[in-house]
């Protein structure tokens, strides 16, 4: 092998090592591939050069580290070259509009990688074609690159996160013109581009260059003004909010949400809420959770029940470290803190911004036809059950905020009010402002919420409460099981596409009869005329809905990231239905039968979600 190295033996894993040492210029990596051919680490080589990060709609997420399959400086630069290629393909005025990046804190010592010094390598790849940065000189919440995209009217945007993924990982998020996430075909197109530039280009690596660059501007000052300012449309209680006496308390989980939130309750006169000291500045350790994920739940708010509890406080708020999502608790009657679900968090952020939309409009029916809220197929139908009563339209997209914030745009396109969409993974677009999950708008929005039901003496589990009293009870419950076998997953779709003969679905389950069935992967729709479906199909992925007699509705569904099986429940009554327990029971029964009969985890030898 080249470079003085013996061969490994494998020629193509010589061949790739030898690639990767021409190129590699960061002195961290290059000496780890050197090491591991030295102490022939056969294995650990195969991990880092067996296959090339996948680039998909969500980008590139993966471990910092060294080879293609990790997260590090070369990868970096060989993605940006592949998507600026993509963008002067796609764009005549690239030179002219520009590209905006921003970061977030995390960072990799032992490989010398962090999400500040991928973004300066991306912005060195398109200063090198002549194409304007606006880079963020500090970190930024992921929200702000969509919000600048629409604000400066730019042809695209990269943010460097692995959100709330563990301390060793990284990501690179593509946003397009219209604000929102790629969709396909970019992802194809960009994946194709950047194979066709895997040589550095010469300037590729000249950060320092790059850094004194005409072309490079610094959007952090004035976008957060700006931001800060737009989400005032959204604050309808301002002096309610003055002199509320809720107390609020917030976590940013090591994350970058801290000063941004606090910047959002200020435009919302709202009083600044109680920092949690530990977790309030960044720090890519993330010491204090296991996993920085407010959707866990309890474990990531232990230092926010106590400061809470010691400051008499009712409500948390945490963020995600790259505050895109956004969790809500609060104490109840029995000194017990209740984490809302993000379907319940669904339900009640949907319900207080039509009730603020219909303060803003007054009783006028004429706009009401231009209302839409959307939520993903996985998430409650309770916006659908609103929206049925009070008049405006609700849509459905498929799983992931990449196709919201795109129907959103399509949507705004063509006039309509798009007001809110959310997600049951804790995602929440309260503004239009920014067309994706935004947990800083989310906050604010959240904080003048509990503000107005505190001024009435309402909780927010009250009003929950009230909410399905009014609509109809929407109970979910949604788990996964791990199966690390591709084939086992295959078949046990194929089963229930083949269920009593050939092409034949299911018509019940344990005793629950089945009125609907849609199959986002093979695209039958039993609900359309024709058999087809409306919404997106996928042959890459497994994705199964049914709808029971009894107003049930269960999705299963293969995980893009991770090797699971999951599946999303919702029994939804009529309004009136209110014997809580009795439904609970049912959903439970539903749940019962869905895992025995349909998932098989014995035969499949599929291992239940760990408590």
């Amino acid at each position: 092998m080249e470079n003085g190295l013996e061969s490994t033996g494998d020629s193509r894993l010589d061949l790739a090592v030898t690639q990767w040492l021409k190129y590699d210029k960061n002195p961290k990596t290059a000496a780890a591939v050197r090491s591991m051919v030295k102490d022939r680490a056969m294995s650990e080589l195969q991990k880092c050069f067996g296959a090339r990060m996948e680039f998909g709609t969500a980008g590139l997420r993966a471990a910092m580290g060294p080879g293609v399959s990790c997260m590090n400086d070369l990868t970096i630069i060989q993605t940006t070259q592949g998507f600026c290629a993509y963008l002067e393909q796609c764009f005549t005025d690239l030179k002219q509009k520009g590209v905006v990046i921003g970061f977030d804190a995390r960072a990799h010592p032992p490989s010398g990688g962090s999400s500040k010094r991928f973004a300066c390598l991306a912005a060195s790849v398109l200063i090198s074609r002549g194409v304007p940065v606006y880079l963020f000189s500090d970190i930024t919440p992921t929200p702000y690159v969509p919000f600048t995209i629409s604000h400066l009217g730019l042809c695209a945007g990269v943010m460097v996160t692995a959100s709330h993924n563990p301390k060793q990982d990284n990501g690179y998020k593509v946003y397009w013109a219209n604000g929102a996430q790629i969709i396909p075909p970019h992802d194809k197109g960009i994946a194709a581009a950047i194979e066709q530039n895997l040589e550095p280009w010469p300037k590729s690596w000249d950060t320092d260059g790059a850094l004194q660059s005409s072309l490079l501007n610094d959007p952090y000052q004035d976008i957060h003004r700006e931001y800060c300012k737009t989400i005032q449309q959204h604050c309808f209680h301002r002096e309610l909010n003055k002199n509320s006496e809720v107390k609020i308390v917030h976590t940013s989980v090591h994350g970058v949400g801290h000063i941004f939130v606090q910047a959002a309750f200020k435009a919302f006169d709202l009083h600044p809420p109680y920092a949690v000291e530990q977790q309030k500045d960044p720090d890519p350790e993330f010491p204090t959770v296991k996993y920085p994920n407010p959707e866990e739940g309890e474990g990531v708010l232990t230092l926010s029940f106590a400061l809470a509890d010691q400051e008499g406080a009712t409500v948390i708020l945490a963020n995600d470290p790259d505050v895109d999502r956004l969790a809500i608790a609060e104490k109840q009657e029995s000194g017990q803190w209740r984490v809302f679900s993000g379907n319940e968090l669904g339900a009640l952020l949907g319900w207080w911004i039509f009730q603020c939309w219909k303060l803003q409009k007054g009783e006028g029916k004429a706009s009401i036809k231009d209302v839409y809220m959307l939520s993903s197929t996985v998430s409650s139908k309770i916006l659908r059950a609103i929206a049925v009563k009070e008049g405006f339209h609700f849509e459905e997209t498929l799983t992931g905020f990449k196709w919201m914030g795109n129907r959103a745009r399509e949507l705004m396109d063509q006039g309509k009010n798009v007001l809110f969409a959310f997600e049951e993974a804790i995602g929440y677009m309260c503004s239009p402002a920014v067309l994706d999950k935004d947990g800083v708008s989310a906050a604010a929005i959240a904080g003048e919420f509990v503000s107005y039901l505190a001024s009435k003496n309402i909780t927010l589990s009250h009003q929950l409460r009230s909410i399905y009293e009014e609509y109809g009870y929407h109970i979910s419950k949604n788990s996964y099981f791990i199966c690390h076998n591709q084939d086992t997953i295959k078949q046990m779709f194929e089963r229930l596409r083949n269920y009593d003969g050939e092409n034949s679905y299911p018509k019940e389950c344990g005793g629950f009869a089945i009125t609907a069935v849609r199959d986002l992967t093979t695209g039958y729709d039993s609900n359309q005329p024709d058999n087809k479906a409306i919404l997106p199909t996928s042959k890459s992925s497994q994705m199964i809905t049914f709808t029971f007699a009894n107003g049930g509705v269960a999705t299963i569904r293969t995980s893009g990231t991770e090797p699971k099986i999951k599946y999303y429940t919702e029994l939804c009554a009529a309004p009136g239905n209110s014997d809580l327990n009795q439904l609970k029971t049912e959903l439970d029964n539903l749940v019962d039968a869905i895992v025995e009969h349909f998932y098989q985890p014995e035969k499949n030898n599929l291992t239940p979600r760990p408590e």
